[in-house]
C-alpha cells in the first residue's frame, strides 16, 4: 500500500508521518519510509542522528543506476537517458517487490531500528531519501529532479495489501508538477486549525477531484473544541481524526527518544484510526486506473517539456497493452 503525508510547511507532516511508521512496525507491519520533502528531517524523527541522516544515500544522485535497471530489455525505451520522471514501465521492464533485494535498495535504502520500549523490539523499517536541495542545484534543477525518482520508484512498484510505503511529501502543493499525487492509495493531509492550515487542503481536493485521489485530513496541534469545530466547517466529513498537544511528540521534538509503547492513549487511538482508514483504502484499488493514469501524465509531461529534453517522441515508451498489477507480481514470484 502507498500512503502519502502533505501539509502546508510547520504543519507537523513529518512528525505525524513518523508516529504512524512507528505505529505499523511495532505491529509487524513491513515498511518503507521515504522522504520527499525538500526540507529532509525524516530520519531524525525515526531516530537517527543528524549525521547519520545526513550521511543517507539520496535517491536523486542515484537517478542513472535507478533509469538503467528499471529500463530492463523494455525495447520502448531507447536508453536510460530518455528516461523521465513520468515513464512507465512496459513489457520488458523491471518492476520492484518491497520483499526484495535489488541494485536500487542496494543502493540507496538504509535499515532503521525501532525502540517499543517494555513492549519488546518494534521491528526495522526500511528508509530512502530524496536528499537535500544543495547550492549545486541552484539556478541548474528544480526539486521535482529529485522528487522524479521517487516517481519512477512508485511507478514501477507492485505492492500488496500487507505491505507499505510511507512517503513525506513536498510541503504544499508541489506534487501537481507531475502526476505523484496519483500514486497513492491514501493520502493525509496535516491541516492546523487555521486559515492558512487548511488552505493545501483546498489546492489538494479542487486538484484531486478528478483523479479519485482518497483524501482524508488530519487535524493537528488541536487545543479545544473551538479548533476541532473550525477544521469540521472547513473540511466537512474529510476530517478523520484530530491530534492535540502530546508530552511525547514534545519530547521527541526536543531530541529525546522515549519508547514508542509510552505515547498517550489519545495518539494511540488516532493512529489506529489512520491505520484502518489506510487499509481500508486498498479495496478501491484498480490496476488499471492506476497505469492509465501514469500513462495520462507522462504524455502531458513528454509534450509539456520530456520530448525536447529527450530528444525523442517520449509517447513510443508506452506500452498499450501494458496494465501495472498483480499479474505482473504473481510472474515475478514464479520466476523468483
Amino acid at each position: 500500500m502507498k500512503i502519502a503525508f502533505v501539509g502546508k510547511g510547520g504543519s507537523g507532516k513529518t512528525t505525524l508521518s513518523s508516529l504512524f511508521i512507528r505505529h505499523l512496525a511495532a505491529r509487524g507491519v513491513p515498511v518503507t519510509a521515504v522522504d520527499a520533502d525538500i526540507n529532509q528531517h525524516l530520519g531524525v524523527a525515526l531516530g537517527l542522528e543528524e549525521d547519520e541522516a545526513a550521511a543517507l544515500p539520496p535517491l536523486g544522485g542515484r537517478l542513472p543506476l535507478i533509469k538503467d535497471y528499471l529500463r530492463g530489455d523494455n525495447p520502448r525505451i531507447l536508453s536510460a537517458d530518455t528516461m523521465i520522471k513520468t515513464t512507465p514501465p512496459g513489457a520488458g521492464s523491471r518492476l520492484l517487490r518491497l520483499g526484495e533485494d535489488n541494485p536500487v535498495f542496494d543502493a540507496c535504502a538504509r535499515t532503521v531500528p525501532l525502540d517499543a520500549g517494555e513492549a519488546g523490539d518494534a521491528g526495522q523499517i526500511r528508509l530512502l531519501v530524496t536528499g537535500p536541495f544543495t547550492e549545486d542545484d541552484l539556478g541548474v534543477s528544480c526539486y521535482h529532479s529529485k522528487t522524479g525518482a521517487v516517481e519512477l520508484f512508485l511507478n514501477h512498484l507492485v505492492d500488496g495489501r500487507e505491505e507499505y510505503v510511507v512517503v513525506d511529501m513536498t510541503a504544499g502543493s508541489d506534487s501537481f508538477a507531475s502526476g505523484l499525487f496519483t500514486r497513492f492509495d491514501m493520502t493525509f493531509l496535516v491541516a492546523e486549525p487555521t486559515r492558512k492550515g487548511v488552505s493545501v487542503y483546498r489546492q489538494y481536493r479542487e486538484y484531486a477531484r478528478d483523479f479519485g485521489v482518497a483524501l482524508r485530513v488530519v487535524g493537528n496541534k488541536v487545543q479545544g473544541p473551538d479548533d476541532v469545530a473550525f477544521l469540521r466547517e472547513q473540511v466537512g466529513d474529510d476530517l478523520l481524526v484530530t491530534m492535540g498537544h502530546s508530552d511525547w511528540v514534545r519530547a521527541l521534538e526536543r531530541g529525546t527518544e522515549r519508547p514508542f509503547d509510552s505515547i498517550e492513549e489519545p495518539g494511540r487511538r488516532a493512529l489506529a484510526a489512520l491505520h484502518e482508514a489506510a487499509d481500508a483504502s486498498y479495496e478501491g484499488r484498480d490496476w488499471r486506473r492506476y497505469t492509465e493514469q501514469m500513462v495520462h501524465f507522462h504524455l502531458k509531461n513528454a509534450v509539456s517539456w520530456g520530448n525536447e529534453r529527450a530528444g525523442a517522441d517520449l509517447a513510443a515508451q508506452v506500452d498499450p497493452d501494458f496494465v501495472l498489477g498483480e499479474p505482473q507480481q504473481q510472474q515475478l514470484q514464479a520466476t523468483a
